[in-house]
């Protein structure tokens, strides 16, 4: 370490030496939900149609045929490669999926340029949290990279009811930090001064979500 920043260290902490004690924080809010199930996907549910997004239902019996219609006759879309391909519709002559490697270091990931001319993602995710409307992706292997789940205009996201929780410490308790996370509320928005609305500025402007029982 050089002199002239031991010496800024010292002054800072000269400056602090009689800092007041910070009062130890009062964490007295709700930890555990009181709803059950079907309450807790009913809010999330709420909280996602109001924050534009299209919510699904489906089971493992017509997931592959809920994508297939989302993604529509045309598409040409990436999968993270642990997804379950079992929710995936058969390629066609006009719809061809794409598997992203998980690192941009691998053989078989996708270009920035390659994800942007892609037409949407299909992905898993880890918790979704009812009382905020927020879908969190942990970089697992069904979920992919950030990149993919950002750079195409359109993600269909996968969210297994078992995976639903109503309180934000609920669903940080299902996450690690250990890989990067991606918190997902809507389509990606932005309003200028003027309060417009203008979708899609930071990541996909549309944004399908399938609530999966299985």
């Amino acid at each position: 370490m050089s002199s002239a920043k031991e010496d800024i260290l010292a002054r800072i902490r000269t400056s602090l030496a009689d800092a007041p004690v910070a009062p130890e924080p009062q964490r007295n809010y709700r930890r555990v939900s009181h709803l059950n199930q079907e309450q807790t996907i009913e809010m999330l549910v709420d909280r996602l149609v109001d924050y534009k997004a299209n919510v699904f239902e489906a089971t493992e019996a017509n997931i592959a045929d809920v994508i297939a219609e989302r993604l529509g006759e045309t598409s040409h879309y990436v999968v993270p490669v642990g997804l379950n391909r079992q929710w995936l519709p058969e390629d066609t002559p006009t719809r061809t999926c794409f598997t992203d490697s998980g690192s941009t270091l691998e053989p078989g990931a996708l270009t920035v340029h390659q994800l942007d001319a892609v037409d949407a993602v299909v992905t898993s995710s880890t918790v979704s949290c009812a009382e905020t409307g927020t879908i969190f992706l942990n970089s697992n292997q069904d979920e992919g990279r950030r990149a993919i789940s950002l750079v195409p205009d359109h993600h269909i996201c996968v969210v297994p009811r078992s995976t639903v929780v109503e309180l934000v410490p609920e669903a940080i308790d299902r996450i690690t930090y250990e890989r990067p996370v991606t918190m997902i509320s809507g389509p990606s928005a932005t309003s200028d001064i003027e309060l417009i609305r203008v979708e899609g500025v930071h990541g996909p402007r549309t944004l399908d979500v399938i609530i999966l029982d299985q």
